[in-house]
């Protein structure tokens, strides 16, 4: 009975088809755009549009806050919304609404939808980050992550994907799942291949270096030529006062032991989320990632915590001068902080 009324009300709508065709532009483009971001999240174009689907119609009431992506999931999928089940249960803070719209429990995975709504002000955006800062309390064991998929310029609502898996792909069991939100990131700034005003020809070995241990994080493609243990690293110089991009400091660069080493220097990131890459570009075009990465934590003379990320690319010196230095970054200027918790059933 409860399908078959689902079913009914979604043969009641049909979607705008120019609405379908610019989302699917637009999809593209980021689809496009995303191998050259660091730490972007890369699906096809089809799951990116599928996701963007599977949103709203677990309810067609849901239609007036989200239509755009109600049309958009009826026009792919009408049956998927069925099984999305409707929660609706909601927390306000600061007039910033947290709402868990719809859940659908599958084997050993959870995946839950849900919106923030700025309801006085402009603090949400088509930008808008949980930044890890959300916590989700269940009866298993499970790992999770969230994705931003939509936004509505007009409600001013973020649109997120929760995906919960059961530890050894166990099935999802328990009565209830709390999931809470303490802060977030807007207002992203977005800075896409650009042209770092560096002379690669004039970079020279490092006079001197320095091995840290506070390591925070590594990465990229040659993680096994990365030493974790003290690893050497740049002494930080003044910024280069150059630096195309606010909020992201270029701290040095240089040679050590024959490799290309780069770093940035990012002020109390714990509360900006400001990231990027690096990479080279030769004379035909073609694209050289960093061969690995790592960041180290230090402070400066006033106990400020200062983030060090650091590239290091694999290309003699005598090489160098036949590339150029690009790279993609996102900041952000607007943290806001509060207290948003929904507890919900599984069933």
């Amino acid at each position: 009975m409860f399908r078959e009324q689902y079913r009914q009300l979604n043969e009641q709508v049909r979607p705008d088809k120019s609405l379908l065709q610019s989302t699917i532009r637009e999809a593209k483009k980021i689809e496009q755009r995303s191998h050259h971001t660091l730490y972007a999240i890369r699906k096809p174009v089809v799951a990116l549009v599928s996701v963007c689907l599977c949103l709203s119609l677990a309810m067609p009431a849901l239609a007036a806050a989200v239509e755009p992506v109600y049309e958009l999931m009826y026009a792919v999928s009408p049956t998927i919304a069925q099984f999305f089940m409707p929660v609706q249960r909601s927390d306000e803070d600061s007039g910033i609404k947290m709402e868990v719209v719809s859940a659908y429990i599958h084997g050993h995975v959870a995946e839950i939808y849900i919106t923030m709504q700025d309801r006085t002000g402009d603090r949400i955006d088509a930008t808008t980050d949980l930044f890890d800062s959300y916590s989700i309390n269940c009866p298993f064991d499970s790992s999770a992550h969230c994705e931003r998929i939509g936004y509505d310029d007009r409600t001013k609502t973020a649109t997120f994907l929760i995906t919960i898996e059961g530890a050894e792909n166990r099935d999802i069991t328990g009565d209830k799942i709390t999931f809470t939100v303490k802060e977030f990131l807007s207002h992203k700034q977005v800075y896409d291949e650009i042209k770092i005003p560096v002379s690669l020809s004039s970079v020279t070995a490092a006079q001197a270096t320095q091995n840290v241990s506070n390591i925070t994080g590594s990465g990229k493609v040659d993680c096994g030529q990365f030493d974790e243990e003290d690893p050497a690293a740049l002494i930080p110089s003044s910024p280069m006062k150059e630096f195309p991009v606010d909020g992201i400091d270029l701290t040095g660069i240089g040679y050590i032991e024959g490799k290309l080493h780069i770093q940035t220097a990012v002020v109390d990131n714990l509360n900006k989320g400001n990231y990027g890459s690096f990479y080279l570009k030769d004379s035909t075009g073609d694209q050289i990632d960093c061969n690995y990465s790592f960041n180290f934590v230090d402070h400066d003379d006033g106990g400020e915590r200062i983030d060090y990320y650091n590239y290091v690319f694999d290309i003699p010196q005598s090489e160098i001068s036949k590339y150029t230095l690009h790279g993609d970054f996102i900041t952000s200027n607007r943290m806001t902080k509060g207290n948003w918790r929904v507890t919900f059933p599984l069933t």
